[in-house]
């Protein structure tokens, strides 16, 4: 007994989610597709852990002392404060300045940049390996290419000078026979000839090739770089950090292929750290010794006129001499005014390096206040001594101060002296620059397979998630039906089909029916479940022309529409199969044969039906086949001629049913035309591939013609994890039941 097949809708579909289940049914479904993009990233990784250059890593550490050595001359307060500045940060910016990279740069030559011509890719695999094996040779040309290296070239330039719209720009240089070599630009033209040792000159450039080793006719790329370009390369490229917070241990590193230029480099940049370390200390040695130096004859003189004034006094005075009292006070004010003669002096001193409002010279300004706030109460009590003491004790306090002065000022000329001579600086050198030649800094090879792993499994999962929200197909018959199609049948995909439709795309002119060739296939079983179901969708049909048409190209309808007549056919029913497409029409590569004597020429009265129609095996007596014929110049004006309705009159009564296959309705108006002949129409939609908007407006396109759609055919559906698939089991086992 037949049971109907009810429109099936699954419970909580919700408009634009995705949810977990489709998700993972989503994944599964494309397992293979994860498993070969992320296996194709894991293949590069591999690839590129093998043959990437390797970056070696250098390496040192330096050590900075957070207390500057103490000067002579500078209080403790303004030896702290000037201290106090972050290690980290300021020492990790003179590291990098530009006076010490681009020192470095100098004096390395490191403008120059020299390197052999190889092979891409494999190249410069394939002369590391050689290298590595055989130091100091150099590999023989192979394949006959001579201009690359292919192991053992090197190419040391001593000096290169060029015009300035040379520099930043590629040069190449040709070794020759016995140590002659050429100079060329980008454009070939020859700058300079020359030899290994001698300076050469032409065009602006001024060169010298310290050493040369290479096979006669290799190539070199050369580049003449600007020393700023070079120096900010380098100031990315040193990195400098502090091992632990406020430890004053900085270390540095830096990358390069070349372990010997990495170390030197390093090297080099430790080594100026250091040397300007000791210039700057020594500097400021220098330069306090200058300022006590130039003070010394001005305090010599203040000492020459206070001993002379004092003596001058005690002579007209009748050499009086100072109380017990008065000599406390003078010692106090002694003290008093050496210290501040010290504090002017420093003031003086730091007016040159620092501004009013630096913590240090405030300092000691405050300094200054105070000891003038007790020379003004020792004023005081002095203001309440007699003339001939006040005058004595005044002279004697200027000479005692000034002599004082004076021999503070001569130690710390001889303590500066010996300061500026034996500066050591506060930085020294740790580590000294080192590479580790068995440990590459990069590649990383078990991190490049397992980073290639996880982007290649990342890019596979974006890849098909991307394409399953841009490829919005159709992957459930509910949606058809939601749209007022009922759909007849669900068809899965065939291996077998695909496999004969592959023959059919490399000219195979034999018959290829799926529903002969595998007959017990699930497609042919879904297409007998379709011809059940379509013996009772034709009960109210206004004749048996039965139109089988799609929205877009590449649904299937040529592939129902053949293996449809052929189950009917197999049922003991006449049928008659014509191609209507009139443009693009493949009918004939189905059930065999070539596209002659067909459609077009029956409808232009060239041919007559007889001559058109033929049997196809092993369905002789019911299953017969029109085919396109030739292409015509105008096939809608053909199909709106009346001998074609006056064909198919003619035709209704000797067949039990007539299908017709014709063109996508959203493509030309051909289906339309079929389609107001036709008792009953089908809409083809493949799995995945038509949109419901398709679907819907090719609807809306027949019923503008006039052409009721009966329903739907859900063509090539694949097994889903979520269960699309189990709906053409179910149509199977409806139908049959």
């Amino acid at each position: 007994m037949f049971t109907t097949q009810i429109p099936l809708q699954r419970d909580g579909e919700r408009d634009g989610e995705i949810e977990l289940s489709e998700m993972l049914g989503t994944l599964k479904d494309n397992k293979w597709r994860i498993i070969i993009i992320t296996a194709v990233f894991v293949a590069l990784s591999v690839v590129y852990a093998v043959l990437a250059t390797p970056i070696y890593q250098a390496s040192a550490m330096v050590q900075v002392e957070q207390k500057v050595p103490d000067l002579p001359g500078l209080s403790a307060l303004t030896q702290t404060l000037s201290a106090e500045s972050p290690v980290a940060t300021t020492e990790s910016d003179l590291i990098t300045s530009r006076m010490v990279v681009g020192a470095a740069v100098s004096k390395l030559n490191l403008t120059i940049q020299a390197s052999p011509r190889r092979l891409p890719m494999f190249g410069d695999f394939i002369a590391r390996h050689y290298a590595a094996k055989n130091p100091g040779k150099v590999a023989p040309a192979l394949f006959g290419l001579a201009g690359y290296d292919w192991g053992g070239a090197k190419l040391d330039i001593f000096q290169l000078d060029v015009p300035d719209d040379l520099l930043d720009k590629p040069l190449q240089l040709t070794a020759g026979e016995d140590g002659i070599y050429v100079l060329q630009d980008d454009d070939h033209n020859v700058l300079v000839i020359g030899r290994v040792g001698q300076s050469s000159s032409g065009h602006g450039v001024n060169i010298q090739v310290k050493t040369l080793t290479a096979n006669p006719g290799t190539r070199f790329h050369v580049f003449r770089h600007r020393d700023l370009t070079v120096i900010n390369s380098l100031q990315k490229k040193i990195d400098v950090k502090e091992e632990g917070k406020d430890s004053g241990i900085l270390r540095m590193t830096y990358n390069n292929a070349d372990p010997k230029l990495a170390a030197n480099l390093l090297g080099k940049v430790g080594e100026l750290y250091v040397r300007q370390d000791v210039d700057r200390n020594s500097a400021e040695a220098t330069n306090s010794l200058k300022f006590v130096k130039e003070q010394l004859p001005n305090v010599r003189l203040e000492l020459e006129k206070a001993t002379e004034a004092l003596n001058a006094f005690q002579n007209q005075a009748h050499s009086v001499d100072v109380n017990l009292q008065t000599q406390s006070l003078l010692n106090q004010n002694v003290s008093i005014e050496t210290n501040l003669e010290q504090l002017r002096l420093q003031q003086a001193d730091m007016q040159r390096q620092f501004t009013p409002e630096h913590p240090a010279y405030r300092a000691l300004m405050k300094q200054i206040g105070e000891l003038e706030g007790k020379k003004t109460a020792i004023d005081k009590q002095i203001g309440g001594l007699p003339d001939t003491q006040k005058t004595l004790l005044k002279l004697n306090s200027d000479v005692q101060v000034s002599n004082q002065t004076y021999q503070n000022l001569l130690n710390q000329a001889q303590q500066l002296d010996i300061a500026r001579a034996g500066t050591v600086g506060n930085v020294r050198v740790v580590d000294s620059a080192a590479v580790d030649i068995t440990d590459p800094a990069w590649p990383k090879k078990i991190i490049v397979v397992l980073g290639g792993t996880v982007l290649g499994g990342m890019v596979a999962l974006m890849y098909v998630f991307i394409r399953q929200v841009l490829n919005r197909g159709i992957e459930d018959p509910a949606v058809i039906e939601n749209l007022g199609l009922p759909v007849y049948a669900t068809i899965p995909v065939s291996p077998r089909e695909v496999a004969l439709e592959g023959k059919r795309s490399r000219g195979d002119t034999r018959q290829h029916l799926l529903v002969t060739d595998a007959p017990a296939d699930l497609a042919a079983e879904a297409l007998r479940s379709l011809r059940t179901s379509l013996h009772f969708a034709r009960l109210e049909a206004k004749n048996n022309v039965l139109m089988i048409s799609g929205a877009s190209p590449n649904t299937g309808k040529t592939f129902v529409a053949a293996n449809l007549a052929a189950v009917v056919a197999q049922s003991g029913q006449r049928v008659l199969l014509i191609d209507g497409d009139l443009r693009m029409g493949t009918l004939h590569s189905v059930v065999g044969g070539k596209a002659e004597t067909g459609l077009s020429e029956l409808i232009s009265g060239q041919a007559e039906v007889m001559e058109a129609i033929r049997p196809i095996a092993p369905l002789n007596n019911n299953l017969h086949f029109i085919g396109r014929g030739r292409i015509p110049p105008n096939p809608s004006e053909l199909l709106m001629n009346a001998r074609f309705s006056m064909l198919l009159d003619h035709l209704k009564p000797k067949y039990d049913l007539i299908i017709i296959d014709t063109p996508p309705i959203l493509a030309v108006t051909d289906a339309a035309i079929i389609g107001n002949h036709s008792g009953t129409g089908l809409l083809v939609a493949r799995f995945g591939v038509n949109q419901p908007r398709e679907l819907n407006l090719a609807k809306q396109r027949f019923e503008q013609n006039g052409v009721v759609i009966k329903g739907a055919i859900f063509n090539a559906v694949e097994k889903r994890s979520s269960g699309y698939y189990s709906y053409a089991y179910y149509a199977v086992d409806a139908a049959t039941s």
